[in-house]
Parts: structure tokens; C-alpha cells; sequence
């Protein structure tokens, strides 16, 4: 294969935009990916002007498409096991897809992150159809719904009071929350319970209960779980990238990493998931930055480069 302008990492909302406004400029791309992304339970995809109703997965495939319409992009189906300090990308090829060493002008990580749920008996199941991690993508199709919010996490009382907006029929089922903040929920309207979470209760796929550890059936329609969300770095381990306290990789206002000639975009960046719509500007702004940074005559204007 020939040795690309760019290597993309990830093929999701940021890594899409980023390849196809690469491919634009006459930058020739290879997108590497394993097409398993974490929104894939879910059945459709809301919020993103002209896609709204999307299934996530042809989001996916009608990009890919788009971006390879274009001559010098390509795309190949595989783990990124390393990015070397001289920007080295080595891929394990999966699916059919070949194992390969590229040395490429640039790398951009647009992997995103991965999610680890509650662990609750069933919870599976109902994940992606009752139950939703993204309030703005998903709480419009539960309102007024009898509905759940399980998990842990500092910003639980926000969420809650975030999805009471849509559904005011709430329930949040934490054994961690602070005696105030149970006080705040049930002054705003919202139930507590405290008990542990070891189901979730349903007939023929619908999801009609919570089942405490005592054996009590609480009755909810649907929900949301605040998952932990952990960004798939690991292949950066050998360059100097910056991660914050949360492992995500730090970038400047133009998405460049700390490492030259390395970028991210999306939610490698982010505290929590992005809707699609900002992780799609993000991987349109990071390209510029790329295609600007790849211009020889601009190489004194660096610092200076305007960022949209």
C-alpha cells in the first residue's frame, strides 16, 4: 500500500468528516477501523439536522461510502496496536483486512470511547431500546414515560434533573448519592431509591420494571444509565501524547495533540459522548488543521493559522 498523506483512526462521526474534507483538499486517506462502534444498540440516532432518525450503523456505512467516492481515500478493517513516537501506525488487520506498517504525514485519533455499563442483570438487553446513556439523543422519545436513571457518577443530580425535563415520572436508583443531593432530587419531584439495582425486569422485549436486591420490582417504562465512559488511547503509549486525569488526549484549539503531526477529534477528546453533530465539526475543523499543517509554505504561519 502506498504510504498515505493521512492515517484516520476510527471511522465515527469526527473520523468520517475529518477524511472526507481531507479528501477535498486532494490529501490522500486511509481511514482504519473496526466499523464496532459503541452507539451500535441503538436502533437511531437524533439531533443532527437533515439525519435525524438515522440508524447509527448506516450513519457509518453511507459516510464510508461518501468519503470513498473521492480518489486517494481508502479504508481498511483493523485494530491500531501502536502509533510510534515517529508517527510508525501498526495495524492488525481484521475481518479479511491485511496487517500493515505505515509512516504517513499525519495520524489523527478519532477512536472515541468505550463504554462500561452498571453491572444489572438484563440490563443488555434493553440497552439501545429502554434504556440510553445520551439524554439529548434519546429523552424526546420518553416523554412522559414512567422512567429509571441508574448509575453512579458526580453528575448524576444534573442528569436527573436534566431528563425530569421531559419525563417528571423519574426515579434514581443510587446507593452513593449524598444525603443533600437526595434532598434536591425529591424537592424537584424526583424519586430515590437506594437499594441495590440487580435487574431489569421485561416481557416480550419490553422493559416493564427495576429489581432491587430484596426482591421488590419497582415499575418503569425505560430509562437511562450513566455509564463509564474510558477513551481508547492505549496505542499511544509510546509517543509523548498528553492524556488528562481522565485518559482523554489533550489538544489545542485546532485539535493538534502535543506530538507533531499528530492529531484528535471527538470523543477521545471529551469528558462524555458527543452528540454526532459536534463530533462531525470537530473532525471538519481538525482537518483544515491538517491540510494547513501539510503546506509547506505555510510551515512559518503555524502558530498564526486561522481556525475555520
Amino acid at each position: 500500500m502506498t504510504e498515505p498523506d493521512v492515517v484516520v483512526i476510527g471511522a465515527g462521526p469526527a473520523g468520517l468528516t475529518a477524511a472526507l474534507n481531507l479528501v477535498r483538499a486532494r490529501r490522500s486517506v486511509l481511514m482504519v477501523d473496526t466499523n464496532r462502534p459503541r452507539h451500535a444498540p441503538t436502533l437511531h440516532s437524533h439531533g443532527t439536522l437533515g439525519l435525524d432518525g438515522i440508524p447509527p450503523l448506516e450513519l457509518r456505512k453511507v459516510g464510508r461510502e461518501q468519503v470513498l467516492a473521492y480518489p486517494g481515500a481508502a479504508h481498511t478493517t483493523g485494530v491500531v496496536t501502536s502509533v510510534g513516537a515517529d508517527l510508525t501506525v501498526s495495524v492488525t488487520g481484521q475481518r479479511g483486512g491485511p496487517d500493515l506498517e505505515l509512516r504517513p504525514r499525519a495520524v489523527l485519533v478519532a477512536t472515541g470511547l468505550s463504554e462500561v455499563l452498571p453491572k444489572v442483570e438484563n440490563l443488555r438487553a434493553y440497552y439501545g431500546t429502554a434504556l440510553h446513556s445520551c439524554i439529548e439523543c434519546d429523552a424526546y422519545e420518553k416523554s412522559g414515560q414512567a422512567l429509571a436513571l441508574v448509575g453512579i457518577g458526580p453528575d448524576l443530580v444534573v442528569r436527573a434533573l436534566e431528563i425530569a425535563h421531559w419525563a417528571p415520572d423519574l426515579i434514581v436508583f443510587s446507593s452513593t448519592l449524598r444525603t443533600e443531593d437526595e434532598a434536591r432530587l425529591v424537592a424537584a419531584g424526583i424519586g430515590v431509591e437506594r437499594e441495590p439495582v440487580v435487574a431489569i425486569e421485561g416481557e416480550r422485549a419490553v422493559m416493564t420494571g427495576i429489581r432491587l436486591a430484596s426482591g421488590r420490582v419497582v415499575a418503569r417504562e425505560g430509562g437511562f444509565v450513566r455509564p463509564e465512559w474510558i477513551p481508547q488511547v492505549a496505542f499511544l503509549s509510546d509517543t509523548d501524547a498528553a492524556l488528562d486525569d481522565l485518559g482523554r488526549v489533550v489538544v489545542d484549539a485546532r485539535f493538534r495533540t502535543t506530538v507533531p503531526g499528530l492529531y484528535a477529534a471527538g470523543d477521545v477528546t471529551a469528558r462524555e459522548p458527543m452528540q454526532i453533530a459536534v463530533a462531525a465539526g470537530e473532525g471538519a475543523v481538525v482537518a483544515r488543521t491538517i491540510h494547513l499543517d501539510l503546506l509547506d509554505a505555510l510551515a512559518d504561519f503555524r502558530d498564526g493559522l486561522p481556525i475555520g
